[in-house]
């Protein structure tokens, strides 16, 4: 034991992890199971488990790998990995390093789109009562689609012939490829900044689910979402259907479908008005008819006939309303003239010159003031005395107060 070499913890890792990445069988491995613990970083690495019944592997996924991922893994999900296994030293765990994941038994493209169709459905990208009405007559129509495939070809064809008055403005995009949804979703925004267009049209031509795969990218759908221009999504065939199907506020079966959906056909708009036309002619007729016979039906009436004939009961009613106001204001008079008489007699009993008839008399001094007791006489004073049917001025020879016990 003297003789024989002693490891650091560091060696013995370095040396298990140089068998693990020499061996060919452990690089480039296909591997299937489970996932178990997945826990996304920040990083954007993703560390899991893979298992099966009989045991479990620890995983990571550096983000240059996962980054290119269509669609989002989660536990439970059945995956087949292609990576190689070596040891991280630090820990000593042997793990797997992931280049590539596939979902087993549903293809990677097919889940990435139920993925994501039901992420939108449920934030409401798909609700009805969003989506907003495509005018009926657009003065401009943006198309957001390849410059140079059949799609644009068919849509500026059917648009010239239906109605030639109404301006297409073409703004050229990829529509396949790892670029296209960026491409396609900035369309969309700088037509919305433009402000000009009525309504737009998005689209391509037919293909495969990897063809059309642009038109299934969150990227596009969010810009559609965003857009405050109605947007017509024509995409592939009638058989087709994308996300952004889904979100814009019509689908079109096909681009050529699309066309005769946003322009209106400058034909149909003339023999729609005409019919328009003798319908409104019609109406008016039958209108005109209807109040002329209701003109003649009100001429044929009594009360246009003889007209004073409405006036007849009125009158009548006037007389008697006229005789109950007469007969109101005697009796108001008549209680009035006997409640002033009432009144009158209350004032002649109250008033002093009723007692003067009985023998009273009034004494008034020289200056016309009221004598009520001796002590206001004094002796040789001019008094008046005033009695019922005249006055007499006398004068005072002698004044005699009487006391209050004679």
């Amino acid at each position: 034991m003297i003789n024989q070499r002693i490891f650091t913890v560091s060696e013995i890792n370095r040396y298990i992890k140089g068998i693990f990445e020499e061996d060919i069988l452990l690089s480039g491995l296909l591997i299937k199971g489970e996932i178990s613990n997945f826990k996304p970083h920040r990083s954007g690495h993703i560390y899991f488990t893979l298992k099966d019944e009989g045991g479990a592997v620890s995983c990571v996924m550096f983000r240059s790998y996962a980054q290119h991922l269509m669609f989002v893994p989660e536990n439970g999900m059945s995956i087949i990995i292609k990576g190689y296994v070596s040891l991280y030293e630090k820990s000593g765990q042997y793990q797997v390093y992931v280049q590539s994941m596939d979902p087993a038994g549903k293809g990677t493209l097919q889940l990435a789109y139920e993925q994501l169709k039901n992420k939108l459905q449920q934030k409401g990208y798909f609700d009805e009562e969003r989506k907003k009405n495509i005018p009926f007559y657009p003065n401009t129509i943006g198309i957001i689609t390849s410059g140079t495939g059949a799609a644009i070809r068919d849509i500026i064809q059917i648009a010239k012939r239906r109605n030639p008055s109404i301006s297409l403005v073409v703004y050229p995009v990829l529509v396949q490829g790892n670029e296209a949804a960026a491409s396609i979703a900035n369309g969309i925004r700088q037509f919305n900044r433009w402000g000009q267009a009525d309504v737009l049209i998005i689209g391509r031509g037919g293909g495969s689910l990897e063809d059309l795969w642009a038109f299934n990218e969150e990227v596009v759908a969010h810009a559609i979402f965003e857009s405050k221009i109605p947007i017509i999504s024509a995409v592939g065939h009638e058989t087709d259907f994308t996300i952004s199907d889904f979100v814009a506020d019509l689908r079109a079966p096909t681009p050529s479908a699309a066309a005769e959906l946003a322009v209106p056909s400058k034909m149909e708009l003339v023999t729609q008005i005409h019919a328009q036309k003798k319908r409104l002619d019609t109406l008016m007729q039958y209108k005109l008819n209807s109040l002329i016979e209701q003109l003649y039906s009100l001429k044929n009436r009594s009360f246009f006939r003889h007209p004073l004939e409405l006036i007849h009961p009125y009158q009548q009613y006037m007389d008697q309303i006229e005789r109950a106001l007469y007969k109101n204001i005697n009796n108001l008079l008549k209680d009035f003239r006997t409640q002033l008489l009432q009144m009158m007699d209350k004032l002649e009993l109250l008033s002093p010159l009723s007692h003067l008839q009985r023998g009273y008399s009034i004494i008034l001094n020289k200056d016309n003031s009221l004598i009520t007791s001796v002590n206001q006489i004094k002796k040789e004073d001019l008094l008046s005395l005033k009695i019922h049917d005249g006055t007499a001025n006398v004068c005072v020879i002698n004044v005699h107060k009487e006391s209050e016990n004679e």
